[in-house]
């Protein structure tokens, strides 16, 4: 009776560590998510599972073109997945022909998949603050970000994390790609 007492105390402590490793990985190295619409397409498509990296940013700042996940403040358990654009302390602007304009200079827009129709709140220049950032889909016309007020700049601290690897689905499997 006692060798089998003993071996549930082992196998129950054996399962706690086990969830304990699991619950500090997820809440702080990386995290699965699944991408829901056509925002970030062609990069992303909708039903891509990702993981997301949560540990990098602890030792470096989010830089340009990095691929992001933030939470849509107002959504419980609704994250976004877009794209950095606008750094700290920029400005940013897009003009009526579509082009960006970082601090008065047009920046390579390489991953947008058509030209902007609709600047939104980036008609005027945007400054962002010391910890914020401005960030768009790829899918630059059908996509909900930093152009629009209920988005807005994304401050440094909602940055969950990078998109960093790609698991689903297979054909497509591997690492993103920010630059």
């Amino acid at each position: 009776m006692k060798k089998v007492l003993r071996e549930i105390l082992n196998t129950s402590l054996y399962l706690l560590g086990v969830l304990c490793l699991v619950y500090l990985v997820i809440h702080f190295v990386g995290q699965r998510t699944q991408v829901q619409g056509s925002s970030m397409e062609p990069t992303l498509s909708t039903e891509d599972n990702l993981i997301v990296d949560k540990i990098s940013y602890r030792f470096h700042d989010p830089e340009r073109y990095d691929i992001i996940v933030f939470p849509f403040l107002g959504e419980e358990e609704t994250f976004y997945i877009k794209r950095i654009i606008g750094l700290p302390g920029e400005t940013v602007q897009i003009d009526e022909e579509g082009k960006i304009y970082v601090d008065g200079e047009v920046i390579d827009d390489f991953y947008g998949k058509e030209v902007i129709q609709d600047p939104g709140r980036a008609y005027e220049p945007i400054k962002l603050g010391k910890d914020e950032y401005f960030v768009l889909g790829d899918n630059r016309n059908n996509s909900t970000d930093s152009r629009e007020p209920s988005v807005g700049n994304i401050k440094r601290g909602n940055i969950i994390g990078k998109a960093w690897l790609r698991i689903w689905p297979l054909d497509k499997f591997g690492f993103i790609k920010h630059r």
